[in-house]
């Protein structure tokens, strides 16, 4: 929001001396923030002056071109010169050459002297051209930098001025006038406005505030039975609201539209950003940043019946005043005639309805629109418009009838108006809840003991009604803050308006009883372990190719879905991966290169998942408003599930030589071993059997399954030929299990076993079983055949030598039995050692080997 300072003191008891940058220096105080200065006179100087043209003589030279040689006065008659310097005329006549010829003799004019620099550093100077020396210029809009008309020079006459021959053209123009711009958050739309910024300007030096809206209000007339017609007919509101609340229109005739727009209105509103088009629109555009009330004209004779407000018709059209046909979404808000749609609510009116040169009559539109169907509406087409940036973040509903008021008055003053004295005024408006203030809240919250007048000051200054109660305060925000809707944000203001230099700077004590969720708790636990045992944590970037997706997301190879960025890091890696291992065995791969050889690392992260994911490219729904049940299931599905894993590579020899320590190669069972590691850090029992992966050596690989038999992951050597591919170590070995699978079976609690006191019955036995049944399987059916004795087994040995069939193998295993109430005699360890072997042999078809 930019704010000229000659408009801001008209409202505020800001110094004459005040720069921009003093402005801002003390709306900063209140929490606005500063955005930058804009002043004319940084790129614009004199000596410019008004000038009347003495003569001009029309030559056409070789080039075709026709130019005026013109005298022109820039000292009145009979005074003397006191401007000096090259190319300045003691007489008071300058020579100039000039090539427009929209104006004649005794038109009164712009001079820019020698001397002067004109925006992008042009500076002027007495030249020779044309066969004259031209000492100056006689300017247009465009070359005084206020304007982008460049058909022809300013003739002040036709600005309706008179001004004294000499006198200073920049004064006149409004150019030594300057602009502060601030940056409003959405949460403070009313600061979208003159009378928003005064009113945070009273508040930052503690000066009391003279509302124009409220001076101005008594005179508003209400409501009138001959008004024009008007109708809110919303059939299909957003989120139960309605798209409008309130529409307040007039009727204005008699309007010159060819009245040229004053001065310093035309000043006031370049400064603050917006160009002037005609005198109806600045005039709504100045009461729209005076107000911050958002106003729309329509030329009343194009109208046809009254006005409905509506949403659009499935596959309506309409032609926007920018000269685009648009198609409109049924959830777009409407103003409508008989004819159809004639205006974009909120965000840009309709080529129909414009005001233009015979518009004689005109209908002036001042409304409140529902914020989330603006905001929509505006994104929807891609129209973003001044109207739309207030409506969006929220309008004072109070305040349409008086807008439209200042309006009319304008007209009248400026256009030779007359006001019908038609008022419609569709009141839907609700009184703001009251909310209620704990007396002590705001200390409490803040940590500065503030004192009740202080409360009661802070709230009062920006509007709201304070009553006081047994508790506290019951707080009535005003009109133009819908932001203020409990309790925590007026102790925001109270801060915000005390001073945010008074906050203590201290940290507060964390409450007791907080901390980690449950499944935080774990993953740290996982973490922890895994360091401890001497893992180095590591992470890698979750961009991948599909190839890599593929080669890790399926045991096999195949093809599996992935989500693609709409924007990657790297063609090469446009999707996010369904395995950690690629970015980590990279990370391996890249510290190997550099001389570290011994290498263990794991990492922990999401992997993203792309079943049942669908890409939504809609709108998100806006913020402040809780989403509702159908879009929070759209959100959902438009988010990938993202479950977390932990994978883990190893290369190189598990210990440094030294004289006692003999080092061996990391091999496939160490990558297990940190599955089963992480597993047991959590209390899960990992069960493990021969797996197959089209990345890990066919030999050499296991699949780790949880107590309810679901696989969660692999573990082992890597293929050979994918090693030697991707130029990775030797015999690296790596591991990936699904972390938050893992986490889902963690135990509620862990209940340590109770320890006997009576000796174990220890027996082994070696079973003869086919070479292709895995003994992780027949040691499982061992456990289970042998009974509740069995307190362990373990496999010893597994041998396919001299003595054993073709085609089998003799797996060993040691069972140690124990009781926890008596000491078990031989026959009993005996016949649980048969009991498993039965077992063993029904399942596997296993023989004792003699």
């Amino acid at each position: 929001m930019r704010i000229p300072l000659s408009w801001l003191r008209e409202y505020a008891p800001v110094p004459e001396d005040a720069t921009a940058e003093d402005v801002l220096a003390t709306l900063v105080r209140v929490g606005l923030e500063e955005e930058g200065v804009h002043r004319p006179t940084d790129s614009l100087s004199g000596p410019i002056v008004v000038g009347q043209v003495l003569t001009m003589e029309p030559e056409t030279h070789s080039n075709g071109k026709t130019v005026n040689w013109c005298s022109v006065r820039v000292v009145p008659e009979g005074q003397e010169q006191t401007l000096t310097g090259p190319g300045i005329d003691p007489s008071g006549v300058q020579g100039i050459i000039c090539g427009a010829h929209n104006f004649s003799v005794g038109d009164k004019v712009v001079v820019t002297l020698p001397g002067a620099v004109l925006p992008g550093d042009f500076r002027i100077s007495a030249r020779k051209t044309y066969g004259h020396t031209s000492a100056g210029m006689i300017a247009s809009v465009r070359e005084l930098g206020i304007g982008e008309d460049h058909d022809g020079i300013l003739v002040l006459s036709r600005l309706g001025l008179d001004p004294e021959i000499g006198s200073d053209a920049m004064a006149l123009l409004g150019l030594y006038d300057s602009a502060a711009e601030v940056n409003v958050t959405p949460d403070r739309g009313y600061a979208f406005s003159l009378r928003g910024i005064a009113r945070e300007y009273c508040h930052a030096v503690r000066a009391p505030f003279t509302d124009p809206v409220a001076e101005l209000a008594p005179t508003v007339p209400a409501a009138t039975g001959d008004g024009f017609p008007v109708r809110i007919d919303d059939a299909a509101p957003i989120r139960g609201r309605a798209g409008s609340n309130r529409f307040a229109v007039r009727v204005v005739e008699g309007v010159d539209p060819s009245r040229p727009t004053p001065p310093w209105l035309a000043s006031r509103l370049r400064l603050a950003g917006i160009r002037s088009v005609s005198l109806p629109v600045d005039i709504s555009n100045y009461v729209m940043l005076e107000y911050g009330q958002p106003i729309h004209t329509y030329d009343a004779d194009t109208l046809r019946g009254g006005i409905t407000v509506r949403r659009a018709n499935a596959g309506e059209t309409l032609t926007t005043l920018d000269g685009r046909d648009r198609t409109l979404d049924a959830e777009d808000l409407v103003i409508a005639d008989e004819s159809g749609a004639v205006g974009l609510a909120g965000v840009m009116g309709g080529a129909a309805t414009e005001v233009g040169e015979s518009t004689t009559r005109i209908l002036v539109e001042a409304a409140r629109f529902d914020e989330v169907s603006i905001a929509r509406t505006a994104r929807r087409h891609k129209l973003p418009s001044e109207a739309s940036k207030r409506y969006e973040r929220g309008v004072d509903p109070q305040l349409a009838p008086v807008a439209a008021q200042r309006v009319v008055d304008l007209l009248v003053a400026l256009a030779g108006g007359t006001d019908t004295g038609r008022v419609t005024d569709v009141d839907h408006t609700d009184r703001p809840a009251a909310i209620d203030l704990p007396a002590g809240y705001p200390t409490a919250r803040v940590g500065v003991d503030y004192s009740p007048e202080a409360v009661e000051r802070a709230l009062t200054a920006i509007g709201a009604e304070v009553s006081e109660t047994v508790d506290g305060w019951t707080v009535v925000p005003p009109s133009w803050r819908p932001d203020l809707l409990d309790k925590e944000d007026l102790v925001e203001e109270i801060a915000r308006l005390d001073g945010y230099d008074r906050i203590p700077d201290r940290l507060p004590v964390a409450p007791p009883g907080r901390g980690f969720t449950r499944s935080q708790t774990a993953r740290r636990r996982v973490a922890d372990t895994l360091a401890s045992a001497g893992l180095t944590e590591v992470l890698s970037y979750p961009f991948v190719s599909q190839a890599d997706n593929d080669l890790w997301g399926s045991a096999d190879g195949s093809h599996v879905p992935s989500v693609k960025l709409a924007n990657p890091i790297s063609e090469a890696q446009p999707m996010l991966r369904v395995s950690i291992l690629p970015g980590l065995l990279e990370v391996l791969r890249r510290n190997h290169s550099r001389g570290f050889r011994d290498l263990v690392l794991y990492e922990i992260g999401h992997v993203f998942l792309a079943e049942g994911y669908t890409a939504d490219t809609r709108p998100i729904p806006p913020l402040g408003v809780r989403p509702t049940a159908p879009e929070l299931e759209r959100l959902d599905a438009a988010v990938p599930r993202q479950p977390r894993k932990l994978a883990a590579v190893l290369t190189g020899r598990d210990a440094a030589a030294g004289p006692w320590v003999a080092p061996r190669e990391h091999d496939w069972q160490d990558a297990l071993d940190v599955a089963v590691l992480a597993a047991s850090s959590v209390g899960v029992e990992l069960t493990v059997v021969q797996g197959r992966h089209g990345a890990f050596h066919p030999g050499r690989t296991a699949e780790v399954r949880t107590p309810d038999g679901t696989a969660i992951g692999v573990a082992g050597e890597l293929h050979p030929k994918l090693v030697a591919a991707q130029g990775l170590p030797e015999r690296t070995c790596a591991v990936e299990i699904d972390l938050s699978a893992l986490l889902d079976h963690e135990p509620a609690a862990v209940t340590a076993q109770p320890i006997s006191g009576y000796p174990p019955a220890t027996q082994d036995v070696a079973l003869v079983v086919d070479r292709d049944v895995p003994a992780a399987r027949l040691l499982d059916t061992v456990r289970r055949g042998a009974g509740e004795l069995l307190e362990a087994a373990e496999v010893f040995d597994v041998y396919t030598g001299t003595g054993i069939p073709e085609g089998k193998k003799s797996v060993a295993v040691a069972l140690r039995f124990r009781a926890e109430d008596r000491t078990l005699t031989a026959d009993e360890a005996s016949q649980a050692r048969q009991n498993a072997v039965a077992a063993a042999h029904r399942e596997h078809g296993a023989e004792i080997r003699s």
